[in-house]
């Protein structure tokens, strides 16, 4: 099984000063590449003097994680894709459990490994932990993280299990459904759309997998912090152009109780004086509207056959009920 490890680089030179290292030391079974997103540092200089055996993919702009994996992807032939981050750590023995998993199991098409906290080691990560799930109204969780409640890895999610999306910081994915799907969705530019990826994934009828035996350390938010309100901007609006494109029955009810749900964490913000987060969701709902008539057409293209989500809502058993964890949902 040929494995090529694609990490994406924008500008990105002190992440692969620190976090190469791993990846070559502990990949010996993949081909590594580095794509450039158009950076203007020296980080392709400096990828090419230090280290001759990586490939170099330069594209031709910034199209943010989804064009820029999209364009690099067309130029790498290989069996699974690993799109991974510039701020991930990789461990010994990473790689041979996933590769043991996609070589037993062929209905499996993409792989996500355990995700731990770069800076706090006993702690999960926010942007995967042990597996992502997403809601009736589109809101993301994982196992190991619920909103902003983050838990420590104490063996609880030791077990490889089904999961409904995998996190874009460390994604392993067949090259032949990826090619089907026509890979990531250019519209999102940056942020969720390997959510949508994964539900488009599952509408064909494969499975997605956590493998707990595969151990990454992510630093998160080395592009764009959380405390960015473009972050908060994509993340709004990106999660409702999944939502549309994606969600199996009636659409408009759905729609409607999301968006009061947005409103109501907009008038958080502003709570907490943070009042550029609540216009970034204003800003993210007006670039929904400004793209619906195109995603009502994809949703028409999409077999939208899969449940994707718990009878409740998420932010009424964390907020409401009091649910901080997985197990207690």
């Amino acid at each position: 099984m040929k494995l090529a490890i694609v990490i994406l680089n924008w500008n990105g030179k002190k992440l692969l000063e620190k976090f190469l290292p791993s990846v070559i030391e502990y990949s010996k079974e993949a081909t590594i590449y580095v794509a450039d997103n158009a950076s203007t540092d020296n980080s392709i200089s400096f990828v090419k003097a230090t280290y001759p055996s990586i490939n170099i993919i330069q594209n031709k702009e910034n199209g943010g994680y989804a064009k820029g994996y999209n364009e690099a992807l067309k130029n790498i032939e290989a069996d699974i894709f690993c799109l991974l981050n510039s701020d991930v750590e990789v461990t010994k023995d990473w790689l041979p459990p996933i590769i043991k998993t996609f070589n037993a199991e062929t209905n499996t098409a993409v792989i996500q490994p355990k995700l731990l906290d770069y800076k706090k080691k006993d702690y999960f990560e926010y942007a995967g932990a042990a597996g992502g799930f997403i809601d009736k109204y589109g809101y993301p969780y994982c196992r190991g993280r619920i909103f902003n409640t983050i838990e420590k890895d104490s063996g609880q999610y030791n077990d490889n299990a089904e999961i409904f999306w995998a996190s874009g910081a460390c994604f392993f994915i067949r090259s032949n459904v990826f090619k089907q799907l026509h890979g990531l969705d250019e519209s999102f530019f940056a942020h969720m759309e390997e959510i949508d990826l994964c539900w488009r994934v599952k509408n064909l009828g494969f499975d997605i997998k956590y493998i707990a035996q595969s151990v990454v350390y992510h630093v998160g938010g080395a592009t764009l912090d959380s405390a960015n309100p473009k972050k908060t901007y994509l993340n709004f609006r990106n999660s409702l152009f999944t939502l549309t494109k994606n969600a199996k029955g009636v659409l408009f009810p759905l729609i409607f109780v999301r968006l009061i749900l947005d409103g109501i964490a907009g008038i958080k913000f502003l709570l907490e004086f943070k009042p550029k987060h609540t216009i970034a969701i204003i800003k993210g709902h007006f670039g929904f509207y400004k793209n619906l008539r195109r995603l009502l057409k994809q949703r028409k293209s999409t077999r939208n056959k899969i449940k994707h989500y718990q009878k409740t809502s998420i932010v009424f058993d964390y907020f409401v009920n009091n649910k901080t964890n997985y197990k207690s949902l």
